[in-house]
């Protein structure tokens, strides 16, 4: 339980001081975990066109849509803005990461979704069409695994999850959220660390800023054992402290890349 006890201190360090959490983290485990930042902390660059702007909330009132009672929520950290300036970045190790994002139960027209994924230029990736579930879930998103759609290392990447008002070939109506991702090196200091919590690999990742396999690494874990008591807890610590702790109790449902059935966890 000794996880549970810091997640809320090692989750703070996402937003604000890794070296220092870091070096309070190595003296509540009487080991070091992290002793300096990883690559992942580095500040970002991003292109001259703009960007980044995000939106991690979307369902307010739209042409042909009518308004969402709970908005469809990207499950990424950042800091809500009025002008949706925010970059909403999140780092991976993965080639093929997995994008989650939190789709309310939807009016009776809005069944049908879309996720794209673009490089820092707007050139698409990769896009595919979802058949979305008919109660509020937490959506995971994979890539499928070939040369076009994998993530190269320090790199941007810009997502769009839309859910649409009626048919997406009659209407542009739609809802949406969009935030962006890149995918770091893994060093072999992060590589150490990951073969020391095979278990719970999360934790490693989470010290390390990279929220994108943090948050799959648990979403799994919490697939795969619902009635654990740790891992329920550790999921409601990572949402609460990037301020989505409405979402912990949500059903997780996992989409197949190119597929359109779904397998899901209560």
């Amino acid at each position: 339980m000794k996880l549970t006890c810091i997640m809320t201190l090692v989750l703070f360090g996402l937003v604000s001081c890794p070296t220092r959490v870091s070096a309070q983290l190595t003296q509540l485990f009487k080991q070091p975990l992290v002793n300096t930042p990883s690559q992942s902390t580095k500040r970002p660059k991003f292109p001259d066109n703009g960007a980044p702007n995000g939106r991690r909330k979307g369902g307010t009132s739209r042409d042909g849509c009518t308004p969402l009672n709970t908005p469809i929520t990207a499950l990424v950290p950042g800091e809500e803005l009025a002008d949706e300036s925010k970059s909403f970045l999140a780092f991976t190790t993965s080639e093929y990461p997995t994008f989650w994002v939190f789709v309310p139960q939807l009016p009776n027209n809005a069944v049908l979704g879309e996720f794209q994924l673009q490089d820092e230029n707007g050139e698409k990736i990769y896009k595919t069409s979802l058949s979305l579930p008919r109660k509020a879930s937490v959506v995971g998103i994979n890539l499928p695994h070939n040369s076009q759609s994998a993530l190269k290392t320090n790199k941007n990447y810009q997502w769009y999850f839309k859910v649409f008002c009626g048919d997406p070939q009659r209407t542009s109506d739609y809802f949406y959220v969009n935030a962006w991702i890149q995918r770091v090196p893994l060093n072999f200091d992060l590589e150490s660390q990951l073969k020391r919590t095979q278990s719970q690999e999360y934790t490693t990742y989470a010290l390390s800023q990279i929220w994108q396999d943090a948050l799959t690494n648990l979403a799994t874990l919490r697939r795969s054992n619902p009635n654990s008591p740790i891992f329920i807890e550790d999921w409601t610590l990572l949402l609460k402290d990037v301020g989505l702790a409405e979402l912990a109790k949500v059903p997780i449902v996992e989409f197949e890349s190119d597929e359109k059935s779904v397998t899901q966890s209560n």
